[in-house]
């Protein structure tokens, strides 16, 4: 089923997340349906807070990248994984700008600096633990998800100039004053009667 994604300003996207056990309620169809939302908006990942749930899950499938990369085409041809829990262990490096989007954000796009490698350790979707080094795309894609359950939106890492030269922008999609081509659901959007 696929589930309505909060928009910019709704406030559960800036709480940081719970954990979460085994006993989550209905756990794999929540993951099921964060999957086929995040597809069915062009996305590469997806949060659990975009889809209004306060919880440290996220799910990702960079497999679209792999065309796009050649040097890391091996890693990326497989990246479909759930991370439920993680830990964000280590993040090294010089920072790299890249373009980053987000579903939550629809139609700004923006250069974000982030560390080019990362260590995590998480549980998978059968609660087992695992923890992996990334580097490039891969690492940039868990990140920016990273920061979801973590209350942070990609647009904190950008100047205050830039953020100012959004604020318009930014209201707009609040307010729900915009066109997507999936469903969203927005924090400031008038009721109609």
């Amino acid at each position: 089923m696929k589930l309505p994604i909060v928009a910019y300003g709704d406030p559960v996207l800036r709480k940081v997340a719970d954990e979460i056990d085994e006993d989550y309620p209905n756990l794999k169809q929540l993951i099921a349906d964060m999957f086929e939302t995040m597809y069915a908006a062009n996305g590469v990942g997806l949060a659990a807070p975009q889809v209004g749930l306060p919880i440290r899950l996220f799910v990702i499938d960079a497999t679209p990248f792999a065309e796009d990369v050649e040097e890391e085409k091996e890693i990326l041809r497989s990246f479909k994984k759930v991370f439920i829990n993680p830990i964000m262990v280590e993040e090294t490096g010089e920072k790299w700008a890249f373009s980053e989007g987000c579903l939550s954000i629809p139609d700004i796009n923006e250069d974000v600096m982030r560390h080019p490698n990362i260590k995590i350790n998480y549980l998978d979707e059968n609660f087992e633990e695992h923890e992996i080094d990334l580097t490039g795309l891969a690492a940039r894609v868990v990140q920016h998800e990273y920061d979801h359950i973590e209350g942070k939106l990609f647009t904190d890492k950008l100047s205050t100039l830039k953020k100012t030269m959004l604020k318009g922008k930014l209201d707009t999609i609040s307010k729900g004053m915009i066109r997507v081509g999936y469903k969203m659901k927005f924090p400031l959007q008038k009721k109609k009667r």
